[in-house]
């Protein structure tokens, strides 16, 4: 990840920020990302369907308040902010208060999800829920902008941070637990039964579905839903290590 900058929506400005209290742990502030506010055209015609639709006094009261609470006329809501730190990220939320978690301890789920209407692409909606280790969760979504961004950082780091004492464990002899799959030096296992890594073909991602193809056989040995496998990148990244023999990430 490069150095510290502020990441901003399109048409908006604001200085860097100073990391809010509770992070002094998390090291140096790389980015900072906004909430993602909604364009001229589609606020505008929330609040004119509100306003229409106060002739059916129900439906008009909730356009507008679902407007009233976008970023772009909520105050509290534009206030939250998503900080990517050098040991980990922080969420400010709309009441100020601040959830921090460290890349050397967190698990995440993603769930990224393209959206048809009448088989017409309208958009992708990312969530990333974080786990910490005392028990606190934190949903992080695109009403944040860039997830595209920001998304791809967390898991990034997480392996970055975590890759080094998982090979010292699997040299140990664990078995490190992904969801429904486990690896180990011996190889990977799921409830079905297990493969050796020389067994793997390949290990490939279509349709946000993880697929192991074994050897010799043209059906797919096994197939879990990416949303189902913590810390996905850790996870991809401990396989195609241990799929060419070694333990140690390559030079």
């Amino acid at each position: 990840m490069a150095g510290p900058t502020a990441q901003q929506d399109p048409g908006q400005a604001t200085a860097p920020e100073a990391a809010p209290p509770g992070t002094e742990g998390l090291g140096q502030l790389w980015e900072t990302f906004l909430p993602k506010r909604l364009g001229t055209v589609r606020i505008t015609a929330l609040l004119l369907m509100g306003i229409v639709a106060l002739i059916v006094p129900p439906l008009g009261a909730y356009f507008l308040w679902i407007a009233s609470k976008t970023p772009n006329l909520s105050r509290k809501q534009a206030a939250r902010r998503l900080h990517l730190f050098e040991h980990g990220l922080a969420e400010v939320a709309k009441n100020g208060e601040v959830s921090a978690f460290r890349w050397d301890s967190v698990a995440v789920l993603q769930e990224i999800t393209e959206r048809y209407a009448n088989g017409i692409y309208v958009g992708t909606t990312y969530v990333y829920t974080l786990y910490r280790e005392d028990g606190t969760t934190l949903k992080v979504t695109d009403f944040y902008a860039q997830p595209e961004r920001w998304g791809p950082a967390i898991q990034q780091e997480i392996t970055r941070a975590q890759l080094p004492g998982l090979f010292a464990g699997l040299e140990q002899g664990r078995t490190l637990a992904y969801g429904s799959l486990s690896v180990n030096l011996g190889g990977v296992a799921t409830t079905k039964g297990s493969l050796t890594w020389q067994e793997i073909e390949k290990v490939d991602i279509s349709q946000g579905v993880l697929v192991l193809h074994k050897r010799g056989k043209r059906l797919p040995w096994a197939s879990v839903p990416v949303k189902r496998i913590p810390n996905l990148f850790l996870f991809l990244a401990l396989v195609d290590q241990l799929r060419q023999g070694g333990l140690r990430p390559n030079a």
